[in-house]
């Protein structure tokens, strides 16, 4: 089997030779390649620039031999056109200066053509293609709703999303009419990828497993439906990873989705079977797993093909994004022992 048939056919639960594997944050500041260019353009640079960013995203498949390339950008791209006024700051991390805690927020805010609005990252894709020429595929991503609006609430990370949980409670109203908003623009967003290239699509709701089960199904299940029934029947594979989130697995499944992405925090069988054997899985190594020596990082990775069982449709990934601190030839390693261990 080619290698570039590997990734797509787990995903629709088709048989391989071997699991494919690939790694959230593959494209970023453990790799020196990554960080030579980084130490001449800044972030936001990087994402807009589509030389850069498909640079950036090939360095990976070229150096750690993973068995799918992932866009190099930044879930909060789309806010920009929406209004949003976001800054990456140094060692902060992204900034908003104008975060939506009001109904007249939420009326102001736009929704995109992300040809328009996001074409830098659509350039990317079609360079990206181009310079892959069929070898492995290419993802596509955005942010979930509730991830996406929880930026804006907050006006970046936080830790204990006051803000976001003080506007569900008491104004359900604006915050469902945030989230319709994004959720139509994570859509076109999505569809402009896979219309310039994309051949799967990741949706990331990193922040979602800040929430009571009663708060996910009222507050955002709604809405990560909308999504993933806005993408369907759009030919291509889609990836639904909601990070920290063991107690919420059966309402993300029901979300939609032809794959679940899960964290470590959970064991690969015991997921699987809550989400249901008809959906593909992909996961779920600890990042800091990579930081052991390479038999632990085998016996781990090990333990996880096993928890798969050799049925189709298990893609490898680590549970969240690559440490920037890992040391490159542990994921090397890691990308070898997942191809030799399931191989047969």
């Amino acid at each position: 089997m080619a290698k570039s048939d590997r990734f797509l056919k787990a995903c629709r639960c088709e048989p391989v030779d071997r699991t494919p594997i690939w790694l959230m944050r593959q494209a970023g500041r453990y790799m020196k390649e990554y960080m030579a260019i980084r130490e001449k353009y800044d972030f936001l640079t990087m994402c807009k620039t589509p030389e850069l960013a498909a640079e950036v995203t090939l360095q990976p498949v070229r150096i750690v031999g993973v068995d799918a390339a992932i866009l190099f950008a930044d879930i909060l791209l789309p806010l920009e056109g929406m209004g949003i006024d976001l800054e990456f700051a140094k060692n902060e991390g992204p900034v908003i200066h104008n975060p939506v805690r009001s109904s007249a927020d939420v009326e102001k805010l736009k929704l995109i053509d992300p040809h328009e609005a996001t074409g830098y990252v659509m350039e990317a894709i079609k360079l990206i293609k181009l310079e892959l020429d069929g070898e492995v595929p290419l993802i596509g991503f955005s942010g979930a709703p509730f991830t996406l609006a929880s930026y804006m609430v907050e006006g970046g990370g936080s830790k204990n999303y006051i803000n976001v949980k003080r506007l569900m409670y008491s104004e359900p109203g604006v915050w469902h009419a945030l989230m319709e908003k994004i959720s139509d623009v994570v859509v076109a967003y999505l569809d402009a990828q896979i219309e310039s290239g994309a051949q799967a699509v990741q949706v990331f709701d990193s922040w979602v497993g800040c929430l009571a089960p009663d708060d996910y199904r009222e507050y955002v299940l709604p809405h990560q439906k909308r999504v993933m029934e806005g993408l369907a029947g759009r030919g291509v594979p889609v990836i639904n990873f909601a990070n920290n989130a063991s107690t919420l697995l059966e309402m993300v499944a029901e979300s939609g989705g032809d794959v679940i992405g899960v964290d470590w925090r959970i064991d690969l069988d015991v997921a699987w079977e809550r989400i249901g054997f008809d959906k593909g899985i992909q996961g779920n190594l600890d990042p800091i797993a990579l930081f052991a020596p390479p038999e632990v990082i085998r016996d781990k990775a090990g333990a996880i093909l096993k928890k798969a069982a050799g049925r189709a449709g298990h893609i490898f990934n680590l549970g969240h994004g690559i440490h920037k601190e890992t040391p490159v030839e542990h994921a090397k390693y890691l990308v070898e022992v997942v191809h030799e261990l399931s191989a047969g």
